[in-house]
């Protein structure tokens, strides 16, 4: 039953992410503000998530997974009544703030929980859980405005989503583990500080493992349809569907790898994926056919590494250092996710979008260098 909840957390947790691109066309005329503010919401809801997973270590320590993850979504469903609420563009970034910290709360209290509890495949169904709740948070926010025209609307039906399963997590809280031999819970275990967690052998690693993961899946996510319009020739709604091929490659894929880690441990799971990237990034420069098939390869290929890396945390550093060590993943993740794929925009201007594959395998080779070194240092 508990893992029913968990899965209906990460469903949630993907809910909101989709909401503010799909609804920036509309939030921007309606509140006469230009249309690359948006970053600045992103951003800030980026700084409040890397803050609460630098912070995961500590209140889960304190609290307990069950009630840092209940007191998150709780957090995070009054930021999206905020949102629904908001006016203008000031109010936005306010509610942006526990936006930002509700989420980052429960995607490193829940990847710690399932990481010390559960088996690998559970990783890969729960981030495929978050994969279908990214993809119908656009559809609800779609309804809502066709139905009265109202981007607040989509807001507030996520967000009485999330009322509702907050008050699930409040009941499930019983249901929680706090007391296995393993558990990261105990009371007599003291939080690690930032600098210790960093100075752990292999922590450099991981942390740009994750850095390079993430900033390579946002790349693609927001730079693929402009490659292929750009430099293919695509279509612009052609391209548009197709950009779509990746996000779904790597929401089946994290449900076909569920399968595949019951005969194959975390290592090879990464290591396969890095493989299909770096197929994926070959099919892409082939040509402009091809390149529609390398979008799937690309998002098959992803679809493994996160969950996975995740999972093997305890392994790696052992499960009393696991939620600092997750904090600090995430906390990476975040920042990879902020900078890169802007850095990519400022350099296209430079040596035009001919370079997104190059960029790419970039990417792929210092996170497949650093995840290597992570398993020669920790010997897992």
């Amino acid at each position: 039953m508990l893992l029913t909840f968990i899965y209906l957390a990460f469903i949630s947790l993907g809910l909101p992410d989709s909401l503010l691109g799909s609804a920036w066309p509309i939030i921007h005329r309606e509140l006469a503000v230009p249309l690359p503010w948006s970053g600045i919401i992103f951003m800030i809801i980026s700084a409040g998530t890397v803050l609460s997973s630098l912070m995961s270590d500590r209140l889960t320590r304190r609290l307990g997974a069950g009630r840092v993850t209940a007191y998150s979504v709780a957090l995070t469903c009054a930021a999206l009544f905020g949102f629904s609420l908001s006016g203008s563009f000031a109010l936005l970034c306010l509610w942006a703030v526990p936006y930002g910290l509700g989420a980052g709360g429960v995607d490193a209290a829940l990847n710690n929980y399932v990481a010390l509890h559960y088996a690998s495949r559970h990783m890969s169904w729960l981030h495929c859980m978050w994969g279908i709740g990214a993809m119908t948070g656009p559809y609800i926010m779609a309804a809502a405005l066709s139905g009265d025209g109202s981007w607040q609307g989509g807001y507030r039906v996520i967000g009485c989503i999330q009322l509702a399963l907050t008050a699930v997590l409040l009941l499930s809280l019983p249901l929680w583990k706090q007391d296995t031999p393993n558990s990261i819970e105990k009371e007599n275990s003291k939080a690690l500080s930032l600098a210790k967690a960093i100075a752990i052998p292999g922590a450099k690693s991981v942390m740009l493992s994750f850095f390079c993961y993430c900033a390579l899946e946002q790349t693609v996510g927001l730079w693929a349809s402009s490659f292929l319009v750009n430099v293919r020739g695509v279509d612009a709604v052609t391209a548009a569907r197709y950009g779509s091929l990746f996000f779904i490659g790597i929401t089946g894929g994290r449900a076909v790898s569920g399968f595949l880690t019951l005969r194959l441990n975390d290592t090879q799971m990464v290591r396969l994926g890095q493989g299909l990237i770096a197929t994926g990034i070959l099919v892409v420069l082939l040509g402009t056919d091809t390149a529609l098939l390398g979008l799937i390869l690309l998002g098959l290929g992803c679809a493994p590494i996160y969950p996975c890396i995740i999972h093997s945390t305890p392994s790696h550093f052992g499960a009393e250092r696991s939620q600092a060590l997750i904090g600090v993943q995430m906390a990476s993740a975040y920042v990879g996710t902020s900078l890169m794929p802007p850095l990519f925009g400022w350099l296209s201007t430079r040596l035009t979008l001919r370079a997104f594959p190059a960029y790419l395998m970039l990417l792929l080779a210092v996170m497949t260098a650093s995840h290597w070194t992570l398993c020669r240092r920790t010997k897992a």
